[in-house]
């Protein structure tokens, strides 16, 4: 009997769910991850450096969209209460890792996420969802999980590096600008979103392998050759 309250990852709702619910199947409902790729060091070590920099940071200071508040970087284990849908059978539940949150002036929130990455907004597409599971987490938690009232808005905070500096001090530095990219917040939509991700994890056999899936490719040929 397949358990009905599927743990997800906000992180998958970027990338795996759009590039192949077969592997997304496979991974939630059967427990067989693709393999994780190994995560240079330096990548950790920037990601540390951009938070360490803007943590306590006023918004003022990032970006004149914002209303007045303070960036806080500091990471929170989000886990949400079950979520439900009509007409599923199974439920769900939010678990993650969050980057950071701004506590605006008025008593709100927003949920951000750092990129060092080209700025275009067409990365608010792509990560929207994941800020949207974080959000809804955050605002329904389970008992004795991070909590915030009131998240307002979601975006992504990118860095993108332009040139190389010296400092006077003779550090070598890049340099870039930084800009703040909008995730319009539409809850109504990212819940029929976990409707769909549910529809799919209810199907007794996985969904067939997208187009070019190259790990479904692997797959197959290893079930075939019997590796």
């Amino acid at each position: 009997m397949p358990r009905t309250n599927w743990k997800l990852s906000p992180s998958d709702f970027a990338f795996l769910w759009d590039e192949c619910k077969r592997c997304f199947y496979l991974k939630v409902a059967r427990q067989m991850p693709r393999p994780r790729p190994p995560m240079p060091k330096i990548f950790l070590r920037i990601d540390a450096a951009m938070k360490a920099y803007f943590t306590g940071k006023a918004t003022a200071e990032v970006t004149s969209v914002l209303p007045p508040g303070t960036i806080d970087c500091k990471e929170r284990w989000v886990r949400s209460a079950r979520i439900s849908r009509a007409g599923r059978s199974s439920t769900c539940f939010i678990n993650g890792r969050s980057d950071a949150v701004v506590r605006f002036d008025d008593g709100s929130h927003g949920v951000i996420d750092f990129k060092t990455s080209e700025i275009r907004e067409e990365h608010a597409g792509l990560y929207g969802r994941q800020l949207h599971a974080y959000a809804y987490a955050l605002e329904h938690p389970a008992q004795g999980r991070p909590a915030l009232s009131r998240v307002t808005r979601l975006g992504l905070l990118c860095v993108e590096p332009s040139d190389m500096a010296r400092t006077p001090e003779g550090l070598y530095c890049y340099r870039g600008e930084a800009a703040w990219i909008e995730c319009p917040r539409n809850e109504a939509a990212f819940l029929e979103f976990i409707g769909e991700v549910l529809a799919v994890l209810e199907r007794p056999e996985p969904p067939p392998a997208a187009e070019g899936c190259q790990w479904c490719d692997y797959r197959d040929v290893a079930r075939r050759t019997g590796l």
